[in-house]
């Protein structure tokens, strides 16, 4: 394995849910991974390099706190880019 960001997996685990239930946020790949790099930018990261650490930080992920921190980043993210869309406007979806 190697050096692995977990938060990552939860964030675009959130990121496509919230995709998925705003049917009017653009679904374009620079539309998801500019909120994906948003939401990373604001959570602390979370770096494993084993599997055993995987399954650790897993554990963590059923925190009610990492997904309310994970939610909260998101859709903040989500906000900055329908307002500030960077892709070609025929893109749009």
């Amino acid at each position: 394995m190697d050096i692995k960001n977990f938060v990552e997996d939860g964030v675009a685990s959130y990121v496509d849910e919230a995709l998925t239930d705003d049917v009017d946020f653009c679904k374009c790949r620079r539309c998801r991974l500019d909120v994906m790099a948003l939401a990373l930018n604001e959570l602390k990261p979370k770096y494993v390099v084993t599997p055993k650490g995987y399954a650790f930080a897993r554990s963590d992920e059923l925190e009610a706190q990492f997904l309310a921190d994970t939610i909260v980043a998101v859709r903040r993210a989500m906000k900055v880019v329908r307002e500030n869309p960077r892709h070609q406007p025929e893109r749009n979806r």
